[in-house]
């Protein structure tokens, strides 16, 4: 009976897995960093190994235990790179029974009681080996109070110990666990290496499998050595003797690449009764809908690449015919075009992983894409305006009430700009002349206003602009004609006011008749000026008549914009941030 029949199958990502650093693929520059440190007898004290899942960093640790401990063949070895792999330590620490190589997972035993036990063991030297190793995987899943117990120890640890620690988010480590390791970032593995890792394992095991099969495979483990070896072993399960790119597609849930590519021409194209019957016949052959947008999302984002850097073409999982149709698509398609996909993708991805029926909410998603595909940019959209003949204006400016936009302080430029939309709710903003500076303090009662404005008295500001209609005003006095909704104390409130702030008394009279319009009615009056006077532009009117429920929501100045921006910029920042200051 063989020994395979006798302890059962052993998965690939274990058959496999590297015992030595020869065997451990795409990270040559750890490697040869170890290498030569191992050469030079500068082992360091404590090792962190970073990077995603299944790209080495527990196999690495093994490795470099098995390379501090190997004695050789003959027992007179010294710490080598390169472990013989047949000496007593070598084969212990390969079948994890080695008694001074102990491994801890930190996602299990978080505490700081179990980085005592190690605190107190490591003052006893190694039982049989050179070195007392400790390998602690997840390491940024420890406890804070456990990371602090263990800087002491970390930091000048016995001459026969070593610590090799392990971690997927090294963000989590405490920068004084850090500064006290040598740090390795483990590298996702390279399309190239990993399908040529992929085929040898696959010659190794007898297995037929197409090259676009492991291309899949290599496209869906993202980097990760381990998850392409377990995919691998379920696609020759899968294939049952000879595997095609079909059968890996119909493992992994994923749409036919070449139809997925037809569908995002259809979605481009405008077609949303072509691009439905295709998304339904890919579900109907056991395509996942988020599966499909995720492709749509990712074709867009490849597409976008080999626009900028034509040389992403290039990538060995990508086939022939879909590279051929990429490059063509990046030459055709402006990128604004693609940014556009690529947020409503991203949209859309969200919508079908919260919708409770994935299949409608990709529809939906779809329809959406296809009528937005074809609209016409911006640029577009305006040339096409401005070389849209203007309808004769009728008498007084159609509705404008006929009222010349006031003019303020001067000859001024006019100038305007326009924001469209395709149907109710479009608006139109017009840029208005800026406004002339100020007299002397409190010589009109415009100053009186902005008295009321910096003392930030709301309520008496909101009374005064609707209700107060001016009869007459020099410093010190004030008459008005109250509106018929003014609240009774408004001139008792606006005089106290006023000789709080002014330190000055106010006489503040009520008349009955010969008031002025008030601030609003001024205001509305003035902006319905100004509108009136933007809607006389051609291109405004070249707006409305292409979009007839188009409104006029905002007016803004040159300044107010300028303003604005000021308002929004970023202040400087002063003080550098230390990072070495938590230390």
């Amino acid at each position: 009976m063989s020994d395979q029949q006798t302890t059962g199958y052993q998965v690939l990502a274990r058959k496999y897995r590297p015992e030595t650093f020869v065997d451990l693929v795409g990270q040559d520059a750890m490697v040869r960093t170890l290498r030569n440190a191992f050469a030079a007898d500068r082992i360091a004290q404590a090792f962190v190994m970073t990077g995603i899942r299944g790209t080495g960093k527990t196999t690495t640790a093994r490795i470099i235990a098995k390379g501090m401990n190997c004695i050789g063949p003959d027992g007179t070895g010294g710490p080598t790179t390169d472990p013989c792999g047949v000496c007593e330590h070598c084969t212990a620490i390969m079948e994890g029974r080695h008694v001074d190589v102990m491994e801890m997972d930190a996602a299990s035993r978080t505490g700081v009681g179990d980085i005592r036990e190690i605190i107190d063991s490591v003052h006893y030297r190694a039982a049989s080996a050179r070195y007392k190793i400790y390998i602690i995987d997840e390491v940024h899943m420890l406890s804070t109070s456990a990371f602090n117990a263990l800087l002491k120890t970390l930091e000048e640890p016995p001459a026969h110990v070593k610590f090799i620690f392990a971690t997927t988010e090294i963000r989590k480590v405490p920068v004084t666990v850090l500064s006290r390791c040598q740090r390795f970032d483990l590298r996702r593995i390279e399309p190239e290496v990993m399908i040529a890792l992929l085929r040898k394992i696959a010659t190794a095991e007898g297995a037929d499998i197409a090259d676009d099969a492991l291309a899949l495979i290599t496209r869906a483990a993202e980097g990760s050595a381990r998850d392409a070896t377990s995919l691998l072993d379920q696609a020759i399960s899968h294939g049952a003797g000879e595997t095609t790119a079909d059968q890996v597609r119909a493992m992994l849930g994923l749409a036919d690449r070449g139809r997925v590519l037809d569908l995002y021409d259809m979605i481009l194209k405008g077609d949303a009764g072509g691009a439905l019957s295709e998304l339904s016949a890919q579900y109907a052959d056991g395509a996942d809908p988020m599966a499909v947008l995720r492709d749509l999302a990712e074709i867009t984002h490849w597409v976008s690449v080999v626009k900028i850097t034509p040389e992403a073409a290039d990538d060995p999982t990508i086939s022939p015919d879909e590279r051929a149709r990429g490059q063509t698509m990046a030459e055709n398609l402006p990128m604004r075009v693609m940014t556009r996909m690529w947020q409503m993708l991203l949209k859309a991805i969200e919508e079908v992983a919260a919708a409770p029926n994935a299949m409608m909410a990709a529809e939906m998603a779809i329809i959406r894409l296809t009528h937005v595909a074809d609209l016409p940019s911006p640029e577009e959209l305006v040339r096409k305006l401005q070389n849209t003949p203007v309808p004769p204006s009728p008498p007084n400016g159609g509705g404008g009430g006929g009222a010349p936009a006031p003019q303020r302080g001067g000859t001024t430029q006019a100038y305007a700009s326009t924001q469209m939309a395709g149907g109710p709710g479009g608006t139109v903003t017009a840029l208005a002349p800026q406004a002339e500076n100020a007299l002397a303090r409190y010589a009109t009662f415009d100053h009186v206003v902005e008295l009321i404005r910096k003392n930030r008295d709301g309520k008496l500001l909101m009374d005064v602009e609707a209700d107060v209609k001016l009869v007459s005003y020099r410093p010190g006095r004030i008459e008005f004609q109250p509106s018929a909704k003014a609240s009774k104390d408004l001139a008792q409130r606006l005089g106290a006011s006023l000789q709080r702030w002014t330190g000055n008394r106010w006489a503040v009279t009520v008349v009955n008749q010969g008031g002025a319009e008030t601030i609003v009615e001024k205001r509305n009056a003035a902006e319905n000026a100004i509108k009136a006077e933007a809607q006389k532009h051609p291109l405004v009117q070249a707006v409305f008549s292409a979009f007839p429920k188009a409104k006029i929501t905002e007016i803004k100045s040159q300044q107010d914009i300028a303003n604005e921006a000021m308002a929004e910029a970023l202040p400087e920042v002063e003080d550098e941030w230390d990072p070495f200051e938590e230390e």
